[in-house]
């Protein structure tokens, strides 16, 4: 995948991934910190790879202090995400208006199905 767009929606496309992000959107932290909740579950070179894919397309950046490994998330990395979806969005507020619009003509008139025009239909 050589475009942006398609790297930040298959990086999205994992679940731990996400994981990844909603962990760093709450802050900076180690490789270590960012890996815990995982570490049951895989490895921490498999939670590596995860970053490599994040970090590549964009979404996180990953610098080093010393020992220290510090993530954080990239919100500039899904800004081409955003706005892809933000497109779309418009779009099917302007479908449910235009299908609203529809439906208020098609409810508003009476139903006259089996009824004689002027007498009033009467209880049983």
């Amino acid at each position: 995948m050589h475009d942006a767009l398609s790297q930040t929606f298959a990086a999205l496309a994992d679940p731990t991934r996400r994981a990844i992000l909603s962990r760093l959107s709450k802050g900076e932290a180690s490789v270590t910190d960012v890996a815990r909740p995982f570490l049951r579950d895989m490895s921490l070179p498999a939670v590596t790879k995860h970053l490599k894919v994040l970090e590549r397309s964009g979404l996180i950046t990953k610098t080093r202090q010393a020992q220290w490994r510090p993530c954080k998330i990239n919100a500039q990395g899904l800004r081409g995400a955003a706005d892809w979806i933000e497109d779309y969005r418009r779009f099917w507020e302007e479908s449910f208006d235009r299908l609203e619009a529809y439906l208020k003509t098609v409810t508003a008139k009476p139903a006259m199905k089996g009824r004689k025009r002027g007498k009033p239909k009467q209880a049983q």
